[in-house]
């Protein structure tokens, strides 16, 4: 307690260095979350920061809150600059301004973060246990959706292997993010309270690890069927290569030898548009490796670009090749876009100017929120998530129950050797663990990877290689409590305490 003490009156007396020190804060919570993993980062950076806004007026709260917000997303998103300037090729510049600006605009959510924490608790401690926790995690899961949303680095994820990661089948990985915080704030609470309050804030403050830990040995689904033996394919090419001319047809055969290969595999999964083409150009080739996998009864599923022209777009989608006799291919369009990566949402000057400056301009088209399930020549259904749709899990719930195993492809080698990678993969097994199922992750450069229902990973393969690795993989019935209503009952409780807060506030 005297060490908060003297840190709140060390940066009150010297506020650049105090900048600064949350601005290390934040980029140290960074650790908690993958590659690092290391769980206890994110509990112990927060409480300096959630102790200012005990303690001091929302403006000075909200100013450290944005540093705090700053430092985090700066190392944990630094890699925009290899996808906008290594491989996209805009100006080193443009790329800086880019990801600079939306470090900045996470800050403005941390310090609306503080602010309110800081406004809503007014000192009083009671009132700040049930502010900080409630509204941490519904400003975080405003930046999940709001403009599209950027829901990366949400605080649960870095929970993934820790004794809280038990609830995440209960409430989501945003319910992790709200224990993680209640248990955070108990601990600050029992530190500046006495007697009777502080005794109750510190058994608060444990229960969650003991409650989590406990439930970690508890399986929500049942297995629904026989094993299916799949096949992830990683080709190993490089994104400054994958579009050239001359790697073309070694892409096309590098992934077709595979299914000769695997003829045991009733699922063959190749990642994030696989094939550098859409359906139109190479419709021989496919009619080819349908006939491939129908010979032994498989069922093929590969990223590629689609064209629709009674639409004029193109979609960036999933095929399924071998299915049922009497079937038609089936497709699944991805329908949660990249801003600024495969749409643009700006106004008609902006991108004149992009298209003077060589930049990509073009915008893909977006899937129907809701889409017919794959189904397999076996009969399995397949909850399918192309790249950054992983983040959105709640989107995804709709494919429940009937989905029995999830699948995700990416093309995350535009990121390079960075920690996206790991943050994305980390991500894939929350869904997996919130959900109950078992997730198969193909990406084109890594991570590719099996994931158990309860989040762990079951084989992995390494980056930057070609990798072909096989699996028995059970699909799972049945609903988690989370699968069965969503991020809902944890953003109603924490709306509704804000809104009795502010109603206490504004009557006293």
């Amino acid at each position: 307690m005297r060490f908060l003490q003297a840190f709140q009156q060390f940066i009150l007396q010297n506020p650049r260095t105090g900048k600064l020190l949350f601005l290390l804060s934040g980029a140290l919570t960074m650790l908690s979350f993958a590659p690092v993993g290391w769980f206890p980062a994110a509990p112990l950076l927060l409480i300096p920061l959630l102790y200012a806004c005990l303690q001091l007026p929302p403006k000075r709260a909200a100013g450290l809150g944005f540093w705090y917000g700053s430092g985090l997303f700066l190392t944990g998103t630094y890699w925009l600059y290899t996808s906008i300037h290594v491989f996209g090729q805009a100006p080193l510049w443009v790329a800086v301004v880019i990801m600079l600006s939306l470090v900045m605009i996470m800050g403005l959510y941390y310090a609306l973060t503080t602010w309110l924490i800081s406004r809503l608790s007014a000192g009083v401690p009671l009132r700040f246990f049930v502010a900080a926790p409630t509204v941490w995690v519904a400003i975080e899961w405003l930046r999940g959706w709001f403009l599209s949303g950027f829901p990366w680095m949400s605080l649960g994820y870095g929970q993934i292997d820790s004794p809280l990661a038990g609830f995440a089948p209960l409430v989501g990985v945003y319910g992790l993010s709200l224990i993680l915080l209640i248990s955070v704030t108990a601990l600050l609470v029992a530190l500046v309270s006495d007697g009777r309050l502080q005794v109750t804030a510190a058994v608060v403050a444990i229960l969650p690890w003991l409650g989590g830990a406990l439930l970690l040995h508890h399986s929500w689904t049942d297995p629904a069927g026989p094993a299916v033996r799949t096949t992830i394919v990683q080709g190993g090419v490089s994104q400054d290569r994958k579009w050239l001319r001359e790697q073309f047809w070694p892409t096309l055969n590098l992934y077709r030898s595979s299914i000769d290969a695997h003829r045991s595999s009733e699922l063959i999964i190749w990642p994030e548009v696989a094939i550098p083409a859409s359906i139109d150009q190479i419709e021989e080739y496919l009619n080819e490796v349908e006939a491939d996998v129908r010979r032994s009864d498989q069922s093929l599923l590969l990223g590629i670009l689609e064209r629709e022209p009674s639409e004029e777009v193109i979609y960036n989608s999933m095929l399924m090749l071998g299915t049922a006799k009497g079937e038609t291919r089936q497709v699944y369009r991805k329908r949660h876009l990249v801003p600024f990566g495969e749409y643009f949402p700006v106004p008609a000057f902006v991108r004149n100017w992009m298209r003077l400056m060589s930049l990509p301009t073009t915008d893909l088209g977006a899937g129907a929120d809701v889409q017919p399930l794959l189904v397999t020549a076996g009969g399995n259904k397949l909850s399918v998530a192309i790249c950054y749709e992983d983040a959105y899990g709640a989107e995804q719930l709709y494919a429940l129950p009937e989905a029995g195993i999830l699948i995700n492809v990416s093309n995350d080698a535009w990121f390079g050797d960075s920690i996206a990678p790991h943050q994305h993969l980390e991500i894939a097994r929350m869904r997996a663990l919130e959900v109950g199922r078992y997730a198969v992750r193909s990406t084109n450069n890594g991570i590719s990877a099996f994931i158990g229902p309860d989040g762990a990973i079951l084989e992995r393969g390494p980056q930057f290689e070609y990798v072909v690795m096989t699996r028995d993989i059970t699909p799972h019935g049945g609903l988690t409590p989370y699968a069965r209503f969503g991020n809902w009952p944890v953003i109603s409780l924490c709306l509704l305490a804000m809104a009795g807060l502010a109603y206490r506030l504004r009557k006293t």
